[in-house]
């Protein structure tokens, strides 16, 4: 079984929530009949660290074969090892990825998120309110990408059309010349000269 992507967020073992067998009840089940299934977001027995983590770092899903499974993030605490494994898969996934070093590169902005995302699920097994103001430090920080991003791409618009429009004004303005150029010639043969 292969999981949809490959991350460096840690996940747990996939769970197979359901079946095409089960699609007349639902794919996630009903919930409050006997032998259902409990739906997709939910975990049955959920620590309030794991719900922070499941709201923080949603359940990835994902059909195959007509069934459906989830993974839900990992809750086991990261040693000094694992912080060290990171940051090898980091850098090998930045050089298999080709990332460029320098610039806008958006693989590279993609493999820093997720770390960033599995630092922040490790901070919160440890301690759940530094987890949250760490989502938070992240959102803000996408925010002010997406602000950012916006910008670029209005100022590129803004410079292209001021492009056009001074191509536009040049050419009338060299016929305008032309035209003067001519009054002038047709002035100066009128004064004789």
């Amino acid at each position: 079984m292969i999981p949809p992507l490959s991350s460096l967020v840690r996940y747990d073992n996939p769970v197979l929530v359901s079946t095409s067998k089960d699609k007349g009840k639902g794919a996630k089940g009903t919930p409050g009949k006997k032998g259902a299934l409990p739906p997709v977001e939910q975990k049955p027995g959920l620590t309030q660290t794991e719900d922070i983590l499941n709201s923080i770092l949603p359940p990835r899903e994902w059909t195959e074969d007509g069934q459906l499974w989830v993974q839900y993030v990992s809750s086991t605490p990261a040693t000094r090892l694992d912080v060290i494994n990171l940051q090898e898969k980091l850098d090998q996934q930045l050089q298999q990825r080709q990332a460029r070093e320098t610039g806008i590169c958006p693989i590279r902005e993609e493999l820093y998120a997720q770390t960033f995302d599995e630092l922040i699920r490790q901070v919160t097994i440890n301690c759940a309110e530094r987890g949250l103001l760490l989502l938070r430090v992240r959102d803000e920080m996408r925010m002010t990408i997406a602000a950012y991003q916006t910008l670029y791409e209005s100022a590129v618009a803004f410079g292209i059309r001021k492009a056009l429009q001074t191509e536009q004004g040049k050419s009338e303005m060299e016929s305008r010349i032309t035209q003067l150029e001519g009054d002038v010639k047709d002035l100066e043969r009128q004064l004789g000269l």
